[in-house]
């Protein structure tokens, strides 16, 4: 017997992880959203088509190495950091140009993009 919220409930517990218990409490059985779409950062042309067939407010991402060879000419430390205006410039202005926001998520290794919608300046 466990009592949740001054009701008691019986659960059966065995064999059951506790992320599975915690699920079956609060009722967090819907799955978890997918990742984010990886997105095409061989060149420019590549990433502006996938930022394209992203949906509005939909999350893309490349990684740190694929922005900086586009966008920086920094070393990979000093990429995009506080040093490296240009290649923040470049980044940001590629982005609001395909109507994207941009997340630097360094522990991940990865530059995500928003889609603001899937119309681009070209």
């Amino acid at each position: 017997m466990t009592c949740v919220a001054g009701m008691a409930i019986s659960l059966d517990t065995s064999g059951m992880g506790i992320m599975s218990l915690i699920g079956m409490l609060f009722g967090a059985d819907a799955a978890a959203p997918p990742d984010a779409m990886r997105l095409d950062g061989t060149t420019e042309t590549t990433l502006a088509r996938s930022l394209s067939a992203l949906l509005p407010d939909e999350r893309g991402w490349i990684t740190f190495a694929e922005a900086r060879i586009l966008f920086s000419s920094n070393a990979a430390q000093y990429a995009f950091g506080e040093t490296d205006q240009d290649g923040r410039k470049s980044i940001e202005s590629f982005a609001a140009q395909h109507r994207s926001v941009i997340n630097f998520v360094p522990f991940e290794e990865r530059v995500y993009f928003v889609s603001g919608g899937n119309t681009s300046v070209d």
